[in-house]
């Protein structure tokens, strides 16, 4: 086995194989491989070098929309797998590669309020979490720490006792811009965290504010997982073998998972045996492999005897209202990363006619490309030809967007499953995904786009450019196998383990109950530590028969 061109040789059975080498993986990865435990993990991608991301790249604007885009279709890397996304509203974002989709992230590093565990109770819908917020803010912290989070404590929507470890980023002219607009309004808002250095931390350099972020770190500032975990998760011993893509979890006589059959680079079949599988694929990736892993004893798929694989699939639709001003904002500039955020709408209001609330953010508008593709609805003679210019003008450096990222209620006819026909590039079936915005969410999104409007007409805009929808956006892949006390209504237990499945454990965004609104990856990774800190002190998986 290598760890770098990802060609494989055979392996002794595991203590713990692992399917994905991103953030959720990577955490696991670390923590039990420094527990003394045999770990192999596969990933389908491939190690990413920093010296291949397009910032640095005088074209790097038309390199992010192909090589670098975040949606796979369009992507269309070798180690992508298509989706079929005809019936969805929105197109699912993924990245696969060591580090997973934090390599292209825009690293807000944000925790769940105490309410997001509590929807059920507080609203009337959805379901509660099997945890508090108090139960996972211990792994909150600790994961504060592993990625050197910049932020500023004492959020009033927060509870104490959350201390960043690094100060914050400055807010620059586009937060200050913001904020002005806030505070005549007196709505809320805080300098944000980032998982990007603020200054020289370890082996990250400090932010140089390249504001290309979503396209990769040439600087090495942000924490993606194949920075923060990976290297020492290999120096405790663990075995990553890249180009690996799995088509089925396998299982033993009695049902319980013993290790995967995956296909190498060169097309070549392999068996990797272990004593405990960990799924970490991504709220798509996961159900898909669950789907594809049916068998006699599980025939609509493993760990579903729930019928919950697939359902509920959330994916935090994404709008934005972008605010023209008549100043200079340096507002290509970094870290994206987001300068400000709000919580003002957060919260569930009953008069509002809607359940559920958004995090908006505060984030740079980019490059010249970016600043024209904020004019696409206007009539051609206004966008192209002279009139280009007057728009560069108008709005290259002078804008500042509040994006909107809205909670997701978790909706059975949202969903992942097998496509019947369209299939990987090694002929194995791809997800399907429907998805289709709820009522709900429409009502939820107009009112907030109304809001950042008022906004950024308080703030001073001259003129502002909403996008009610973006279809690409933002990447959260969330619900598809829902964690709960009740093996009918939930697919894993409060441990991340899978009630039918006892040495299963899936650790990636597709057991969150319910959606949250603010930037899932501090979540995902706190559940994850906490899962693997339970496996390794519950090591009962291992008395599994050879």
């Amino acid at each position: 086995m290598t760890i770098g061109d990802g060609t494989p040789t055979p392996s002794d059975r595991a203590d713990v194989l692992i399917i994905g080498a991103g953030p959720s993986g990577g955490v696991v990865a670390e923590h039990m491989a420094r527990h003394g435990f045999t770990v192999v993990c596969l990933e389908q991608g491939r190690w990413v070098n920093s010296g291949e991301f397009p910032a640095v790249k005088p074209e790097w604007e038309l390199l992010a929309q192909k090589q670098w885009y975040p949606e796979p279709n369009v992507r269309g890397n070798a180690e992508d797998y298509p989706t079929n996304v005809s019936e969805s509203d929105v197109s699912p974002v993924m990245f696969a590669g060591v580090g997973g989709s934090t390599l292209i992230y825009s690293a807000h590093w944000m925790r769940l309020l105490p309410s997001d565990f509590r929807v059920k109770t507080l609203n009337g819908v959805a379901d509660d979490w099997p945890i508090t917020y108090e139960d996972l803010a211990p792994y909150y912290d600790r994961m504060d720490a592993a990625v050197g989070l910049a932020g500023l404590e004492g959020d009033p929507m927060y509870p104490d006792g959350m201390v960043p470890p690094l100060p914050p980023h400055p807010i620059g002219k586009i937060g200050r811009i913001a904020a002005r607009g806030m505070n005549k309004l007196g709505w809320h808002w805080w300098p944000s965290p980032n998982a990007i250095a603020s200054q020289k931390h370890g082996e990250f350099a400090r932010c140089a504010r390249w504001g290309t972020c979503e396209t990769g770190c040439p600087e090495g500032a942000k924490s993606s997982f194949d920075l923060t975990h990976w290297p020492t998760a290999i120096r405790h011993g663990a075995r990553l073998i890249t180009g690996a893509r799995v088509s089925t979890i396998t299982v033993d006589a009695e049902g319980r998972a013993d290790g995967a059959v995956y296909v190498d680079a060169a097309g070549r079949e392999h068996r990797q045996k272990a004593r405990l599988v960990v799924v970490a694929a991504n709220g798509i990736g996961t159900p898909r492999l669950l789907l594809l892993s049916a068998h006699g004893g599980a025939p609509n798929g493993l760990a579903n005897s729930s019928g919950l694989v697939g359902k509920r699939l959330m994916l935090h639709p994404n709008a934005e209202v972008t605010g023209i001003y008549d100043e200079p904002l340096d507002s290509w500039l970094g870290p994206a990363g987001q300068a400000i955020h709000s919580l003002e709408f957060y919260e569930t209001d009953a008069s509002r006619g809607f359940v559920g609330g958004a995090k908006w953010q505060v984030m740079p508008i980019g490059g010249p490309l970016r600043a024209l593709s904020l004019h696409d609805r206007r009539p051609f003679a206004e966008k192209w030809g002279p009139a280009v210019h007057d728009r560069m003008d108008e709005t290259l450096g002078r804008g500042l967007q509040w994006g909107i990222n809205s909670q997701d209620m978790p909706e059975e006819s949202n969903h992942v499953d097998l496509d019947p026909t369209l299939t990987d590039s090694n002929g194995i079936p791809a997800p399907r995904v429907r998805y289709r915005l709820s009522e709900n969410t429409k009502k939820l999104l107009q009112f907030n786009l109304e809001r950042a409007v008022e906004a950024h007409e308080a703030a001073g805009a001259v003129r502002t450019v909403a996008t009610d929808l973006w279809p690409e956006q933002p990447g959260h892949l969330l619900g598809t196998a829902t964690m709960g006390t009740d093996p009918a209504t939930s697919v894993v237990n409060e441990w991340n383990i899978a009630h039918d499945v006892p040495n299963l454990a899936i650790v990636d965004g597709s057991v969150m109950p319910t959606s949250g609104a603010v930037n899932p990856t501090a979540t995902i990774t706190a559940l994850a530590l906490r899962a693997a800190e339970h496996l390794t002190n519950n090591a009962r998986w291992q008395e599994i028969s050879e």
